[in-house]
Parts: C-alpha cells; structure tokens; sequence
C-alpha cells in the first residue's frame, strides 16, 4: 500500500455531534413547540439549497420556522441551533496528534450550512488542527455525490491511493472507496486511533 499523504475527517459524527440532523431539528421543534411534520417537510424541500451554498440561514428560517409569527425571536432560535453542537474531545485529540506527528496533510471534508460551519470550526477549535474545509456550502455539493469527492482530490491534488476518508455513515464512504480512497468507519475515538495506527499514521 501507498503511503499515506492526505487525511480527510468529517466533522458531524466524528470530531462532534451532528450540527443540524434529526436529533438536532427534533429538540429544537419540541423545545419552540413547533409541529415537527411540517417543519420537517419544510427543511426537507430546502435544506439541499442551504447546505450548498444557494440559500443563507435566515432565508432557510423564512420557509421553516418564520412563515407564521412565532412567540419567540430569530436570535434565540439561531442560538438553540447553535447550542446543539457539542464537541468530542477524543476524536479532537486523534487529529490534533496527527497533525503534531506532521506527516500527513489534513483536510474536513463536510456536509454543512456556511453558518453553523463557522460557528462548529471556531467552537471546536478546528482552526488549530486543519488548515482546509471542504464544506459542502462552499463546494457547491454534498455527500454521498461523487462530485465532493472528486472536488477534493483535485483541488488538493491527492492520490486517491494515498487518501484516507473518515465517516461515520457508510453511505458517504462508498463513493469514496469507489474513487480508490482507503475509509474508515467512525465508530468512536480508540477504534479510530488504532485505524490511524494500523496504517503508520499514529
């Protein structure tokens, strides 16, 4: 096997908590007291456009949540959002040691709004770790489309066969695997750390 050169790590599911997933919009529509099916049809018909770029977080808000007068404000909604992010400092300290071991060049490669990425990246510390984030809202594409992949390899000018990708879904690692990147299954931080390990990195 090729040596590694370039290591991609997601970010929801694997460094952190997913920023705006089922789990998240299901708290947020209890907690608002929000009729969680229409909301759900709602973020459904335009969560594509903001995860890619063509739709800002408060125009996605307009059609989700603010269609209607609500008793409480945008900025309490958008701090609730913000709130659910939680950090997982062990999967933190897997990619901070690789990049302190310096021989591979890291990379995020995420499906995420421009918002809640600049608020992930600065409250997980991330800007310390990596120093490029293929997001979805700036690439113009999402996971599992091969396109996102494809995006990253060339703009980095990777060897697949020198590439490793970090998921926790298997649906977003196959296209990679596909491409000819080794992947690895997020399960938790140690199983991650010996992966890392099994391939010299760690």
């Amino acid at each position: 096997m090729a040596s590694i050169d370039l290591v991609l790590f997601d970010i929801g599911g694997v460094l952190g908590s997913n920023g705006w997933d089922r789990e998240q919009r299901d708290h947020a529509t209890s907690h608002f007291a929000i009729d969680a099916a229409d909301f759900q049809y709602r973020h459904e018909e335009t969560v594509g456009a903001l995860e890619t770029g063509h739709l800002s977080l408060d125009e996605y808000l307009d059609v989700t949540v603010f269609w209607t007068p609500r008793p409480f404000d945008r900025d309490a909604f958008k701090t609730y959002m913000l709130q659910q992010s939680v950090a997982w400092p062990a999967s933190i300290a897997v990619a901070r040691a690789l990049r302190d071991a310096g021989a591979v060049r890291l990379a995020t490669l995420n499906n995420e709004s421009e918002a809640l990425n600049h608020h992930r990246i600065a409250a997980f510390g991330l800007r310390e770790i990596f120093p490029t984030f293929f997001t979805s809202c700036w690439m113009g594409v999402r996971k599992p489309i091969r396109g996102m992949y494809e995006r990253a390899l060339g703009m980095t000018q990777a060897d697949p066969a020198r590439t490793v990708f970090i998921d926790d879904r298997e649906q977003n690692l196959r296209p990679a695997r596909d491409l000819g990147l080794h992947t690895i299954h997020y399960q938790d931080a140690p199983s991650l750390r010996a992966a890392l390990a099994e391939l010299h990195l760690l």
